[in-house]
């Protein structure tokens, strides 16, 4: 009795176990379908573009020599503002064969030019006399070959030889006459020639006088202007000059030392104005920039200071980088940093 009352109440606790469960299930289903689920959050891609760059200056030069020589004069030095044209390093002196060759072959190309330039007068005046005299001489050649043509009883002399017979024996007797008729054919030939030649002096006379009439003769003008310019080009190659206002930056020459041709000797820039020129831009990046966009610089060496400024041009070549197709992108700084530093490491945001 005691065995089967122990399964009674066993079978009893099985059958309560499993109603609750049972009603615990449903509960819970019951919540599962009354529940509203919760709204997933939306989430905004951040568009914004980021490159990498190197603050520039807005121009600079890298000027050489076009000729090697010795360092005679250093006219600069680092951090100095120059104006454009102005002189900064000159090589050569009089003990240097090649530039004292230069400074002879200018000296005597000014001395063609002014001697060409104070003979104008007289040489204009020579060549009205030449012109007068050639056109005259033209002018008779023209009228003698006209007579010639048109008249049928041109003065002339007729010569025949006899046979006639001596106590000697027989000899050539010749008898001249004077008659008037048409001019034979190798006169008009040799006249017309002769109007040829004069025609030709009288054209050579007419052009010197033309290139004279301004003052000086044009051609020999030009000839000596060349010279002039090229002996002048000979010497400045033994000086460089500034090529626009700014600041030498860079200075890579010191008196007494030598510089090859070509070899650079002094940097200018002008840091009125800055840049930042990025090369890590992929075709992805640049189709969604436009020039005029609007951008935001920090620099690594200030990087509690952001710099507006603006994208100034967007490469028209490509470049590959590590595998991907990039474009060069400048930006205009608006924002200068009294810190800035050409070279300087610059991260560049490119908005909306």
């Amino acid at each position: 009795m005691k065995h089967k009352l122990l399964i009674h109440r066993t079978a009893a606790l099985v059958t309560l176990m499993g109603l609750s469960l049972l009603f615990t299930a449903c509960s819970t289903a019951g919540k599962a379908a009354t529940e509203t689920p919760e709204a997933i959050p939306t989430v905004i891609a951040d568009s914004t573009i980021i490159a990498e760059g190197r603050v520039e200056p807005i121009r600079y030069a890298e000027i050489a020599f076009n000729a090697s020589g010795v360092v005679s004069e250093v006219l600069v030095q680092e951090g100095q503002a120059v104006k454009k044209g102005e002189s900064l390093i000159r090589l050569g002196d009089e003990s240097d064969t090649n530039y004292a060759a230069a400074q002879l072959e200018l000296v005597s190309a000014e001395q063609a030019l002014n001697d060409l330039q104070n003979t104008a007068g007289t040489d204009l005046a020579q060549s009205v006399i030449d012109l007068k005299e050639a056109q005259e001489e033209y002018n008779e050649a023209d009228d003698y070959l006209h007579y010639l043509r048109n008249e049928n009883k041109v003065p002339q002399t007729e010569t025949r030889r006899f046979l006639v017979q001596t106590w000697k024996g027989y000899e050539y007797r010749i008898k001249t006459k004077s008659i008037k008729g048409p001019a034979p054919a190798d006169w008009i030939i040799e006249a017309e020639n002769d109007l040829a030649l004069r025609k030709a002096e009288l054209d050579s006379a007419q052009r010197a006088y033309d290139r004279l009439k301004g003052g000086v003769d044009a051609d020999q003008l030009a000839v000596l202007e060349a010279r002039l310019n090229a002996a002048k080009a000979g010497v400045a190659a033994f000086s460089v000059t500034a090529p626009f206002d700014g600041v030498v930056a860079n200075l890579n020459a010191k008196t007494g030392g030598s510089i090859n041709a070509g070899e650079v000797a002094v940097t200018v820039a002008d840091f009125s104005h800055w840049i930042i020129n990025t090369t890590d831009l992929t075709e992805i990046d640049v189709v969604a920039l436009a020039e005029g966009g609007p951008v935001v610089v920090t620099l690594d060496a200030i990087p509690d200071v952001q710099l507006k400024g603006t994208i100034e041009s967007i490469g028209q070549t490509f470049a590959e980088n590590q595998g991907d197709v990039v474009y060069e992108v400048t930006v205009l700084l608006t924002d200068i940093d009294p810190a800035m530093r050409w070279g300087m490491t610059a991260e560049v945001k490119f908005e909306e």
